[in-house]
């Protein structure tokens, strides 16, 4: 791996690892200030929105490696989620038991920091663990 891939990799390390202490102000080190999420512009604080109303309806969500592969400016991971939802999340009614999913995320930095994410969350597992909002 070459010197630029180690550093980038430690440096997605320290982005999990900052989600994972909710150290949510300190995304301003590793997303730029503007962004490109699954094909939508966005601000760094609508991102950083999203992870904190993630964070609030399942208190315990850790973002844990499952697989790591990166190339030059741009970072594919596997993370696997083992946690409890306290509240709807991801348009499912928690039952106050635990869910196992995984989320495939596709990054491209800029500069050091987040430009583009392309993040496919396995709903199928959600759904086989949870009720759908509207199934009310």
């Amino acid at each position: 791996m070459a010197d630029t891939e180690h550093d980038l990799e430690s440096h997605y390390r320290a982005y999990l690892r900052a989600l994972n202490e909710r150290r949510l102000d300190d995304l301003v080190h590793f997303v730029r200030d503007t962004l490109t999420y699954n094909g939508e512009p966005m601000e760094r604080r609508r991102y950083r929105d999203m992870i904190a109303s993630d964070i609030a309806a399942v208190p315990d969500l850790r973002f844990d490696v499952g697989l790591l592969v990166v190339s030059a400016d741009q970072v594919a991971c596997r993370l696997v989620f083992d946690c409890t939802p306290r509240h709807e999340f991801l348009g499912f009614v928690p039952d106050g038991g635990r869910v196992s999913f995984a989320e495939h995320v596709f990054y491209t930095f800029e500069d050091g920091r987040i430009a583009t994410v392309w993040s496919l969350i396995d709903r199928d597992a959600l759904a086989r663990r949870l009720r759908r909002v509207s199934e009310g």
